[in-house]
């Protein structure tokens, strides 16, 4: 297209592979990221990548006054929807307030387009790992009926991270409103490929199978591993997300985007333990956890709207991460917080001796740094 695109978020999961498809696109990448959860060996070569943190206005500004920015792909976030009711304001300010950052240039500057990736948390407690851990929560969710989930849906966010999601597609939507900036929101679930970090604790259940077998620990399923999921090929959802200016029908809509078919989580293991020729990998049956047994979404819409490819079966997707994971992924650093800015009620899993309280939550890595390849 020769239009210039900035992605934020691009050493990131899905933000790489992002930035990547936008260049297939022919536009001119202006990469971010504040290397606080990504990694550089994961930013795709040719893009013009500058660190930096979408929290700083200055920054910010200063993007949009060097380059002429026609569409701005922002992903960059903490995406754990547990551990942010640990870091509330951290949450807020990087989920909420950075992107706000972002919109106000965008605005300024009368970009064409802004895409937001949002995500499934929107509609309720799916995949909050710390609620299904804490037995005195109750469990709600903006789907009741187990049914797919549908753009319709009303949003009913539970955990922080989910909060500042929906708090942002609102505000997207008042800026449209207001001074006319066309926008699309994607609302991915359960996104699983290359350049995930397997360490991750705080979320994924894909990443913390491989991780667990890696490591000679046995598989975690909680209750009778029957809840359903349906997972998600990043090549399933990025080229997706690219091409969201590009398609007139999809300005000021959102749109769920991700797998289609369900699988139990048991299946999922099966399938894994496949994948790393690990049949006969111990599983250690846990306690059942407060979690909703069928969370699916529904991608009428987006086949409608966008005409995708068949998504890539779980086997297909298995291989490719775990062929990445032997050849790249293993060399990641866990990332951790140094601190969090409350305590109490979190995961036992998740505590550690060293960790402790602040005022101030900087979101810091712990340990060395063990990539770059």
């Amino acid at each position: 297209t020769g239009k210039v695109a900035l992605v934020t978020g691009a050493a990131g999961f899905i933000g790489s592979h992002v930035a990547k498809h936008c260049m297939d696109l022919g536009m001119k990448v202006v990469a971010i990221d504040d290397l606080s959860g990504g990694f550089l060996s994961n930013v795709p070569e040719g893009v013009l990548f500058k660190k930096g943190d979408i929290k700083d206005a200055v920054f910010i500004e200063s993007l949009f006054v060097e380059h002429k920015i026609s569409f701005v792909y922002h992903l960059a976030a903490y995406a754990a929807e547990g551990l942010s009711h640990f870091v509330r304001s951290f949450n807020y300010r990087t989920n909420l307030v950075g992107s706000v950052e972002l919109l106000n240039q965008a605005v300024k500057h009368k970009i064409e387009c802004f895409v937001f990736t949002s995500s499934i948390a929107v509609y309720g407690s799916i995949n909050d790992l710390s609620q299904m851990q804490n037995p005195e929560r109750t469990l709600k969710t903006a789907n009741p009926t187990q049914k797919a989930m549908v753009e319709s849906t009303p949003p009913s966010p539970e955990d922080p991270y989910g909060i500042a999601k929906y708090a942002f597609e609102m505000d997207l939507r008042a800026a449209h409103e207001l001074f006319g900036i066309d926008f699309v929101v994607f609302r991915p679930h359960n996104v699983y490929g290359p350049h995930q970090n397997m360490f991750d604790k705080y979320r994924n259940v894909v990443g913390i199978f491989i991780n667990q077998i890696a490591h000679k620990q046995p598989m975690s399923i909680f209750g009778d591993g029957e809840q359903v999921r349906a997972f998600s090929y990043i090549d399933d959802v990025a080229p997706v997300i690219s091409r969201g200016p590009l398609v007139p029908a999809a300005r000021n809509e959102v749109f769920n985007v991700g797998g289609d078919i369900p699988y139990t989580v048991n299946e999922l293991s099966a399938e894994i333990r496949s994948a790393l020729g690990a049949l006969d990998h111990p599983v250690a049956n846990h306690p059942a956890r407060l979690e909703v047994v069928v969370a699916v979404s529904n991608h009428d819409k987006i086949r409608e709207v966008f005409q995708p490819p068949e998504p890539i079966d779980l086997k297909e997707g298995l291989k490719r991460t775990v062929e990445w994971y032997r050849s790249r992924g293993k060399f990641l650093s866990p990332v951790e917080f140094e601190n969090v800015e409350i305590k109490e009620k979190m995961p036992q899993s998740w505590l550690r001796d060293d960790l402790s309280e602040a005022a101030v939550c900087t979101g810091s890595r712990i340990g060395e740094v063990k990539e770059e390849l």
